[in-house]
């Protein structure tokens, strides 16, 4: 995959082709509890000064966030667009 032509949809289907049989017996819960972890890492890189692993907890965030729309069939891409790409801005603080 070309990074500078990569999609959040593209990306979304290279999780689920590799690894959605496996998340969705897992299930949301535990898949969940996984984001979550991720989200501690993506802290303490963040705290931190080691750019490479800053780079791959944003990467596992960023997957494991996949995993959790594809195990709940939600098009990430389109969630996406109908929020923040139409006319009308999001609700909320952005």
């Amino acid at each position: 995959m070309d990074p500078t032509n990569l999609t959040f949809a593209a990306f979304q289907k290279h999780i689920a082709d590799k690894y959605e049989k496996v998340d969705r017996q897992r299930g949301t819960p535990r898949t969940f509890m996984w984001l979550t972890e991720e989200f501690g890492e993506l802290a303490t890189a963040l705290n931190g000064d080691d750019r490479a692993n800053l780079e791959e907890e944003f990467a596992d965030v960023i997957a494991w966030l996949c995993t959790l729309a594809n195990i709940n069939d939600v098009d990430l891409a389109s969630a996406i667009a109908k929020k923040y790409l139409g006319d009308k801005p999001p609700a909320g603080h952005k």
